[in-house]
């Protein structure tokens, strides 16, 4: 056989080999990205009522305060309390030995020991409380109306909470208010009233919160009161990672599935938020509806999916 008929058969060959190969590789390819699916977890859409929260600071104060004072020109002769103790109305704080008694006793008790005139005035507390200042000790020197300590009143121990006039319509008298303590202790409160002024620069408003029981709370304390925003019953909600977004935060969707293997891109409008849920206003899904809540982060439109548990 002549030499070039033979390198035109070789020729040939190796066309043929690498054209093979190609369409093998190429098939092998359309093969790969036919099973390519990505595991996601779904979820159906739930009917249920929907509250979202506001969470302001409430200070806790004594809002009256009583002052103990001296009843006459004397020295204080005893100290019946401590700072920080709680006292009962009636109790004897203060015991004031008189300025005159101190100076004639001496004299007439030398006289006529059977002369009995002390001139001890005992002063009692007036309301029940706290002693939050303690002014004098035994021995000192104190005048008439002059102050000896101060009793914050525990009856007007309340909450302050400084709330925004805007949100003023979101709070009536009376309603609940829950308070959570830095410690997480949780307390029930109630809408007492509301003071009659606003701060000028912040523009909030001071919001009484009464508390029942007889926790020992001290003055000046942070908690964080719960008010209700808004409240929508029997809506429609997703958990909150189903949801997907644009960078801008304008346009939402979720991937849903229209058959077991593949989810498209389904644009929503959202309405209020919790935690963990988010309402969906539109479209309506149905019971039966599956959306994608995990491993949709990043999905094109009719992605290929495998829904695991």
């Amino acid at each position: 056989m002549k030499p070039f008929i033979l390198k035109y058969l070789f020729l040939s060959g190796i066309v043929l080999v690498i054209a093979s190969c190609k369409s093998n590789k190429a098939a092998d390819d359309e093969d790969a990205k036919v099973d390519v699916q990505t595991p996601v977890t779904v979820a159906t859409i739930n009917d249920s009522t929907m509250v979202n929260y506001a969470s302001l600071n409430a200070t806790s104060v004594y809002q009256q305060k009583n002052y103990v004072k001296a009843n006459a020109n004397g020295f204080i002769q005893n100290v019946f309390t401590q700072f920080g103790h709680y006292v009962n109305k009636g109790e004897v704080l203060f015991t004031v030995k008189t300025k005159e008694a101190e100076s004639i006793g001496n004299t007439i008790n030398i006289l006529d020991t059977s002369f009995k005139f002390t001139g001890v005035n005992k002063i009692r507390a007036s309301q029940h409380g706290y002693i939050t200042q303690l002014n004098h000790q035994p021995g000192d020197y104190v005048q008439d109306g002059e102050q000896l300590a101060v009793i914050s009143d525990r009856e007007s121990f309340a909450f302050l909470m400084q709330l925004p006039y805007e949100m003023r319509q979101l709070v009536k008298l009376n309603q609940a208010v829950l308070l959570t303590l830095p410690d997480g202790k949780k307390i029930d409160g109630k809408i007492a009233s509301f003071m009659p002024t606003v701060d000028t620069a912040a523009q909030t408003q001071g919001v009484v919160i009464k508390i029942g029981g007889n926790d020992a709370i001290p003055e000046n304390l942070v908690a964080k009161a719960r008010i209700i925003k808004a409240l929508k019953q029997n809506t429609q909600s997703l958990p909150k990672t189903a949801i997907l977004a644009n960078e801008t935060q304008t346009e939402f969707w979720v991937m849903k599935l229209i058959n077991p293997t593949t989810a498209v891109k389904t644009p929503v409008k959202k309405g209020i938020e919790t935690d963990d849920r988010i309402e969906i206003l539109s479209p309506k899904f149905s019971p039966q509806d599956k959306i994608v809540v995990t491993g949709n982060y990043g999905l094109p439109d009719t992605a290929k999916v495998k829904i695991v548990q």
